[in-house]
């Protein structure tokens, strides 16, 4: 009993030095691992909090530039100064237009044309974010796939019309990309067409030019891929912007007829006016979703 009571003294418990040193020899190989993986786990969440904090932020940012310059869409035509009458073209509808910087334009987009002539447009999808300006720079096909209205870096870019197609002309295809953005912006939504039930609720898109308004009805909605160049045997719906003759644009209408994940029961023919939203998709490398529709004519 003496020498038990004398090993339980060996420690000064007025020294506190000595105490450390006891416990510090009882930690092993296992503590040390433990200790290392917390670190390294509490530093691996900071630095996704941070990520995540700064690409949420970034798409705020994004979506509130976006908000200003929808509010920026004049609302009342009825002071332009000039318009295009039925008798001038029996197949539009009343447009109001007003001359700037010596290209006539819908005046509810004129001051976003003033702001930037990159502005073409305006596409709309209803319930869903799809709801934004569309580009087209013509000395650069991607030049705003990380830039803003502003031409400014922006993650979140904008939809921009592939500078192969002409909206005005128009060409038989107007092919207008946007981002996939995991915050549900931008071109994220039309994902929303590989269900039956959203399509037959959203049959119609919309896509309103400096010319005049226009309506969709959704033909198709399908997954693909970029292919390589000089892979010559699949259907690359990204490359299809005019068609030479019938034959060429009854081949687009059937390959993505064939494709699509959705039936809609509608059939373009050659003549009609085509408009494919493409974004990313992450069923395969390099993938890739797009939403075809076709123009209703106006009576």
């Amino acid at each position: 009993m003496d020498n038990m009571d004398n090993n339980k003294n060996d420690i000064d418990p007025q020294n506190p030095k000595e105490i450390s040193d006891k416990k510090s020899k009882k930690r092993g190989p296992r503590d040390y691992i433990r200790t290392a993986v917390m670190t390294v786990c509490v530093c691996v969440f900071i630095g996704c909090a941070v990520y995540l904090g700064k690409y949420y932020y970034e798409i705020n940012h994004s979506q509130s530039g976006v908000k200003d310059l929808r509010n920026m869409i004049a609302t009342d035509d009825s002071t332009s100064d000039s318009t295009i009458s039925e008798d001038d073209d029996p197949a539009r509808e009343f447009y109001a237009y007003t001359e700037v910087n010596g290209r006539k334009v819908q005046k509810k987009f004129a001051d976003l044309y003033e702001a930037n002539p990159d502005f073409i447009g305006w596409i709309t999808i209803q319930d869903t974010q799809v709801d934004y300006p569309v580009m087209q720079y013509m000395g650069d096909n991607e030049f705003y796939i990380h830039r803003n209205f502003n031409k400014e870096y922006d993650g979140s870019g904008l939809p921009f019309l592939d500078i192969n197609c002409d909206y005005q002309k128009p060409t038989a295809n107007l092919l207008i990309y946007g981002h996939n953005m995991k915050a549900g912006t931008m071109f994220a939504q039309i994902m929303k067409y590989n269900d039956q039930t959203f399509y037959n609720e959203h049959p119609t898109i919309r896509f309103d030019t400096l010319d005049e308004d226009g309506e969709y009805e959704v033909v198709a909605a399908f997954y693909s891929e970029i292919y390589p160049a000089d892979d010559t045997t699949h259907f690359k719906y990204y490359k299809f912007f005019d068609a030479e003759n019938e034959e060429e644009f009854n081949d687009y209408v059937t390959n993505v007829i064939r494709l699509s994940v959705i039936d809609t029961g509608i059939v373009p023919e050659y003549g009609d006016e085509l408009i494919t939203l493409s974004t990313c998709a992450y069923h395969t490398e390099d993938g890739r979703f797009a939403l075809v529709a076709r123009k209703i004519k106006k009576n």
